[in-house]
C-alpha cells in the first residue's frame, strides 16, 4: 500500500490488530502495530521514516498463530542452490539476540521450507545467500520474508561450520562454486548490544568470557560509534547441546563490558588537566 486508502483496504481484509512494516527494513526498524484506525497515519509516517532505500510503500500484515520461527540460509551459487542448516532465533523488541543451530525439524517440514526458500530465491534471481525467514505452524510452513544478503541469525555459522555465511555469499558473488557445507555441531550466537553515545568505545572483561568455555569465539565489529543502542559484538559458542551452546553464550555476553565516551569529552578533560597544572 502506498496511501492510507490503500492502507485501509488491507486492513479491512485482515483485521485489527495487524502490523504495518517498510517494504525493505531489518531489525523491526519502522515496524508498529495498529490497533484501531486511530493508528494508520502515525504508523505510516513512522515506516516511511525508517525503511530503507527512501520508499513510501508499506505491506500490512496480520497476525497468525505459530509455533517457531526459522531462518533458512540459503545459497544461490554457480554450483546450484545450497542449504544451510535450519537456525532458531530469540529477539527483543523485533530485533535478535541469540539464535542458535540447528533448529530441530520435522523430515516433511524440512524439506518444504527447502522447497520454499528453494522457489523464494530461483524467482529472485542472482548469486548469493539468501535469509530465508519463515513461520512453523505444526506439519505447515509459511514464507514470512527474505533478506538478499547474509543474515543477522545467521552469525552462529561462523562457528557453526566449515564455511560461514560470509564466506558462502562471496563465493557465491565471484562465481566460484560453494562445495560441501560441514555442520560442526550444536552452536548458539549471542549478540552484545551496547548503550550510551559517543565514538570511543572500550571493551572489558573479553578474555574472562573466553575463558568460559574452550570452544568459543567473540567477534567485535569495530562499529566507530554509538547513539542510544547499537549492535557491537557477537559471543559465539559450539557445544554437546542446542542449550548448552546458548546458556554458555549468555554467560559470556553478560561478562563484557562497554565504556562509551565522546572524544571531544575526553579533549577537555585534557585541556582542563593541562590548565590545572
Amino acid at each position: 500500500a502506498s496511501s492510507v486508502e490503500e492502507i485501509k483496504e488491507n486492513i479491512h481484509n485482515v483485521g485489527y490488530p495487524c502490523v504495518m512494516k517498510p517494504v525493505m527494513s531489518s531489525s523491526g526498524k519502522g515496524q508498529s502495530v495498529l490497533k484501531s484506525e486511530g493508528d494508520i497515519e502515525r504508523c505510516f509516517e513512522n515506516a516511511c521514516e525508517n525503511g530503507r532505500g527512501g520508499a513510501s510503500r508499506v505491506i500490512v500484515e496480520g497476525f497468525i498463530k505459530f509455533d517457531r520461527e526459522i531462518t533458512l540460509l540459503t545459497v544461490n551459487a554457480v554450483d546450484g542452490i545450497h542449504f544451510c542448516n535450519p537456525i532458531g532465533h530469540h529477539q527483543v523488541d523485533g530485533d535478535y539476540r541469540e539464535s542458535w543451530q540447528p533448529e530441530p525439524l520435522e523430515e516433511e517440514v524440512y524439506i518444504e521450507a527447502k522447497r520454499i526458500a528453494s522457489t523464494v530465491v530461483g524467482a529472485l534471481g542472482g548469486y548469493g545467500i539468501f535469509g530465508v525467514e519463515m513461520f512453523v505452524c505444526g506439519d505447515h510452513v509459511l514464507f514470512s520474508e527474505v533478506s538478499p544478503r547474509p543474515h543477522d541469525t545467521g552469525m552462529v555459522t561462523m562457528i557453526s561450520q566449515n564455511k560461514s555465511e560470509f564466506a558462502l555469499h562471496v563465493r557465491a558473488l565471484l562465481g566460484l562454486p560453494v562445495g560441501r557445507i560441514t555442520f560442526y555441531g550444536p552452536s548458539a550466537s549471542a549478540a552484545f548490544v551496547a548503550e550510551g553515545d559517543g565514538n570511543i568505545l572500550s571493551y572489558k572483561g573479553i578474555d574472562e568470557a573466553l575463558a568460559i568455555c574452550p570452544s568459543s569465539d567473540i567477534r567485535v565489529f569495530g562499529k566507530p560509534e554509538v547513539h542510544g543502542e547499537r549492535r557491537v559484538a557477537v559471543c559465539l559458542v559450539r557445544e554437546d547441546s542446542v542449550a548448552k551452546a546458548v546458556d554458555v553464550a549468555k554467560r559470556m555476553r553478560a561478562t563484557i563490558e562497554v565504556e562509551i565516551t565522546k572524544s571531544e569529552d575526553l579533549q577537555k578533560n585534557a585541556d582542563k588537566q593541562s590548565t590545572e597544572a
